[in-house]
């Protein structure tokens, strides 16, 4: 623009500003303050119908003749259409102006003016989007005190008031660099947007420690009447949490990548993400160039990579949640099949072989030479004839049926779990499991080694971890086997087993401060139908650190139970799993939760989560364990820290809707885990050191902080993990079905207890 048409539109915009000042101005000298302490509503008029908006007005003001006001009009109209003009044109000037400018006028060339972006072009186009179940605006407020809103919706000026300082007017935009908002349970906010633009504020004060903050602000758009003055203490997000200010605020690269967003609606990978994301992908094994699973370690240090070169069943699941929940199913698909295939298998250790619906514990893809000079990729599974103590991996099929459920309830794909092979592999794992035998409980009898914990650590017998995966196989079993003649037999027997099962652990394995003192006053040698101390447990079994550990609100169920005998160790996965099955009631649920917020430096401490407490120590190690060195007190399996545990403690949370201690676990091991190399586990007490045998760059470490961290951003993705609370089958007893006197069920005397 020519620059002496610039002058001329100033001047005339400046001589009708100054010639008119009595007959365009619609308020009083004298105004009444506004205060701001309170809310103040403030009647609001349309200025198209030629009545301007009033704060106040005083009795003199409202003398005047129609045509004096009709004069006043047409003046106001022309003089704020000429310096509307005026301001345009000056704007135009300074952005296309080749001049050196200073900072503060060289950030409006980039930024938007009035609410409008259409007068100046961004370096590259996006799309801005909201995504929010419920109707309602949801302003977003970050710490340096300005008002900022998310550009789903049209909206004028905001005007932030302090009352110190003058007026600021600020038009800028908050797109946060968090992809779900800090909020209850039950609330979906994704946003796909990151960063933030910078603050047009022409004021000279900065209001970056400003405490209190006092705004103007339209709610829900321009169709709301009355406008609202509000006082706001505390500048927090409106659902609750308090909302992060992104640290690179000039990186347009990244900008565009955020505003890119995924297809998917998961929000921007931080770095720690993408690193895991990396290392997981670099962990994938493929077989006939599909992808099969990952191995259990990647440790580019490790010379002697054992058996943590193979991928296990156990490890892989916190995997194929991740690539599940990342929208990548292929690889999920693929092992499904692959291992239904190993099930068939032949399994032989000194001439014995094992039931045939045994899973492998894991499988290793060999490379075979043929004639020819030709190679064949072959799959090696082991089925605990090479394993440390040549232990059956019990909980692999009760993973693996966990698995296939979880598969198709993400994906959406039920026709996998109807095949007949799948229908015959899941039949075969149950058969297994439910075969008569000479125990008198409803639980699983296994050997020491048997699980996770797959060495000598004193859980034979009956082992909470096992029944707490058998529970919630039975429940996916029952959801998954097509009902027909040939599996009427099996469902009925599916159905008795958890009716049972369910009542033995809620009934016999739950201790809390009532219980361990009626324990503490136990009689023993009871002989009697009607016994209390049905298992002969002696008082003195109490163990010393119990007493002043327990607190008065929480509880747990104990690790194992057998005559004479109870394990009171905690044993987190056991009760992370006890929660997400519906094993125990739902109070007992929320106490195992209120017991591990209430024991957090014991449980938790500086990496989450303990594998088991306390750890056995002095002649206790060494008659439990053995005196293995691995499992030195506070180390490995004997009280070591777990970060794969993490993603079944926040599935945990998320169904008690307990979503800040699940983030705050994750926070904290979000800090170490890239900086540790992803650790297999940690020693100490308090989980400060890497284990001192260790594997780096474990695979379950990764995934689970992965899958938690998607869990965390879009909770609802748990509800189609876990189970909840089945009252049907509390009602079913086989007792009730025996015409038999010696038969005497005791459940109906714990039913009130049970049913809560």
């Amino acid at each position: 623009m020519p620059k002496t048409r610039f002058l001329r539109i100033s001047v005339v915009s400046a001589i009708v500003w100054s010639l008119f000042p009595r007959l365009w101005t619609p308020f009083p000298r004298q105004r009444t303050p506004i205060s701001l302490s309170k809310p103040l509503i403030i009647p609001r008029q349309n200025p198209l119908k030629g009545k301007p908006i009033f704060f106040s007005q005083s009795p003199h003001s409202a003398r005047t003749t129609k045509g004096d006001e009709k004069k006043r009009f047409h003046v106001v109209f022309f003089s704020i259409s000429i310096s509307l003009f005026s301001v345009m044109s000056v704007m135009n000037f300074i952005r296309n102006s080749p001049m050196k400018l200073p900072s503060r006028v060289l950030n409006l060339r980039n930024s938007s003016f009035f609410g409008f972006r259409h007068w100046f072009h961004h370096p590259f186009p996006c799309k801005q989007k909201l995504f929010c179940k419920t109707n309602a605006f949801l302003p977003n407020f970050s710490y340096n005190s300005q008002f900022h809103a998310y550009p789903s919706r049209f909206l004028p000026f905001r005007r932030v008031i302090n009352n110190t300082k003058k007026p600021n007017w600020s038009t800028s935009l908050d797109l946060s660099q968090s992809g779900s908002l800090s909020r209850p349970y039950g609330v979906s906010t994704d946003v796909r947007v990151a960063s933030r633009v910078r603050d047009l504020s022409t004021s000279v004060e900065t209001r970056v420690k400003d405490q209190n903050l006092d705004k103007f602000y339209l709610q829900n758009g321009i169709n709301v009447n009355p406008f609202v003055v509000e006082r706001i203490e505390k500048v927090e997000n409106v659902l609750g949490g308090e909302v992060p200010v992104a640290e690179d605020v000039n990186n347009v690269k990244n900008i565009g990548e955020a505003l890119e967003g995924r297809k998917s609606g998961i929000k921007v990978e931080n770095d720690i993400e993408k690193e895991a994301w990396n290392l997981l992908r670099g962990a994938v094994v493929t077989y006939c160039g599909s992808p099969v699973g990952t191995v259990a370690a990647n440790d580019p240090g490790d010379k002697q990579p054992l058996n943590y070169d193979q991928v296990f069943i156990r490890d892989f699941v916190p995997s194929a949640l991740a690539f599940l929940l990342k929208g990548e199913g292929e690889i999920v698909k693929n092992f499904l099949l692959h291992t239904l295939q190993l099930q068939s298998w032949e399994k032989t250790v000194d001439c014995y072989s094992p039931g045939q619906g045994l899973m492998p514990a894991s499988f290793k893809v060999r490379t075979v030479p043929l004639d020819g000079n030709k190679f064949e990729e072959v799959l090696d599974p082991d089925f605990g004839e090479s394993a440390i103590g040549r232990v059956a991996p019990v909980d692999s099929g009760l993973w693996w049926i966990i698995l296939l459920r979880a598969y198709g309830k993400i994906t959406g794909d039920c026709t996998l779990q109807e095949r007949v092979d799948v229908q015959t592999g899941i039949k075969l794992i149950l058969n297994l499991c439910l075969a008569d035998g000479f125990d008198m409980f409803p639980s699983l009898l296994v050997t020491d080694g048997s699980c996770m914990i797959d060495r000598r650590m004193g859980i034979h017998g009956h082992p909470l971890e096992i029944q707490a995966l058998f529970y919630a196989a039975l429940r996916s079993s029952l959801e998954m086997l097509t009902a027909n003649e040939s599996s009427k037999n099996l469902i009925r027997a599916i159905n008795n087993r958890l009716s049972a099962l369910s009542f033995h652990i809620r009934e016999y394995y739950w201790v809390d401060m009532k219980k361990i003192n009626e324990i503490y006053r136990y009689k023993t040698e009871e002989y009697s139908m009607d016994a209390t101390n049905k298992f002969n447990i002696y008082p003195e079994q109490i163990p010393s650190w119990l007493m002043d550990w327990i607190p008065e609100e929480g509880g747990y169920l104990i690790g194992n139970l057998q005559p004479a005998h109870m394990d009171f160790r905690f044993f987190t996965l056991g009760n992370l799993w006890s929660i997400v099955s519906s094993l125990g009631t739902p109070k007992q649920n929320e106490a195992i939760l209120n017991l591990i917020e209430a024991k957090w430096a014991d449980i938790v401490g500086h990496m989450p989560l303990k594998i088991l407490y306390p750890a056995v120590e002095n002649e206790e190690w060494r008659i439990i364990t053995g005196s293995d060195p691995k499992n030195t007190p506070w180390s490995y399996h004997n009280g070591g820290s777990w970060p794969t545990l993490l993603w079944q403690f926040t599935l945990a949370c998320i169904k008690m809707r307990r979503l800040e201690l699940a983030e705050k676990a994750v926070a904290l091991a979000e800090k170490r885990l890239s900086i540790d190399h992803w650790p297999e586990y940690y020693d100490t007490r308090n989980g400060k050191f890497i284990g001192k045998q260790s594997r780096l760059y474990q695979t379950w470490s990764i995934a689970g902080f992965l899958t938690s961290k998607m869990m965390l951003e879009n909770p609802e993705t748990g509800s189609l993990l876990f189970w909840d609370e089945d009252y049907n089958l509390l009602e079913i007893c086989v007792c009730g079905l025996s015409k038999s006197g010696r038969k005497k069920c005791s459940r109906g005397a714990a039913r009130s207890q049970i049913l809560i």
